[in-house]
């Protein structure tokens, strides 16, 4: 363990270090790591609160959408962004499987439907991007169904852009040994094994390559200029969520000096 400082004492003399340090396993190192990431988040916390109150004052419309495999922390990063904010100006969706009627429709018309009105910022917890990875592995959609997501899906983001929405896509990504230490973590806590819901959910670990595979096809395709993905490394959930807020911070060209 490296020598403390000062300054690493006077942190972990503070309610957040000393509430860090009385978690278990006991680790000053870490502790010291989260009193940090907790002062980090605090600050990020109020430009998020200055970037809503910009994006009610002009009317924007704002999409963030994150994709990443099952437990790579896509939840976790949505909850600390909104966890601030004014609830009256922003919905999280994550949609269910389509229903009958929903599956006689244009694959993107529900997506569609949950589009953010003037001033709102609207988080999807998985997007029309299920149908570039998640539903070809899983059989849950033909061949001919996914080539055709994958020849509309550029001109359809074109169109949200040219429409004065906002769009910004996150990709999460975490190794196959994290998934698998999360997914035993799920299992053995109580408070989280609801994660754990699907038959999907079951099967991440087996299909890894499969979906690796998808992957890069859909990052290949949907890349582009105008729309392009960001990969956020989530191995360590702390940090993921530091950058994740710094790069929705850094894509909207919100007004700084905002007072709020």
């Amino acid at each position: 363990m490296r020598k403390l400082t000062q300054r690493d004492v006077n942190k972990l003399n503070s309610t957040r270090g000393l509430k860090a340090l009385l978690s278990k396993p006991f680790n000053i190192e870490k502790s010291i790591r989260y009193v940090d990431y907790e002062r980090k988040l605090k600050k990020l916390q109020v430009e998020l609160i200055r970037l809503q109150a910009w994006s009610i004052k002009e009317n924007e419309r704002i999409i963030v959408i994150f994709e990443g495999r099952d437990a790579a922390g896509k939840g976790g990063a949505i909850r600390r962004i909104t966890e601030r904010i004014n609830p009256r100006h922003m919905r999280i969706v994550a949609l269910p499987k389509p229903n009958e009627d929903q599956k006689t429709q244009w694959y993107f018309q529900r997506y569609v439907e949950q589009f953010p009105k003037a001033g709102e910022i609207l988080f999807f917890d998985r997007s029309w991007y299920n149908r570039a990875v998640v539903e070809p592995v899983n059989g849950f959609c033909t061949q001919e169904e996914y080539q055709i997501f994958m020849n509309q899906v550029n001109d359809f983001e074109r169109m949200i852009l040219e429409s004065g929405i906002r769009l910004v896509k996150i990709y999460m990504s975490i190794t196959k040994k994290e998934q698998a230490k999360r997914f035993n973590d799920i299992k053995n806590d109580p408070l989280k094994q609801w994660k754990m819901r699907t038959p999907v959910d079951e099967k991440a670990q087996e299909l890894w390559d499969d979906y690796t595979e998808y992957k890069k096809a859909m990052f290949s395709k949907t890349n582009t200029a105008i729309s392009p993905w960001k990969v956020i490394r989530a191995n360590r959930k702390t940090a993921a969520r530091i950058n994740v807020i710094n790069h929705i911070l850094k894509s909207i060209p919100y007004d700084k000096n905002l007072e709020v």
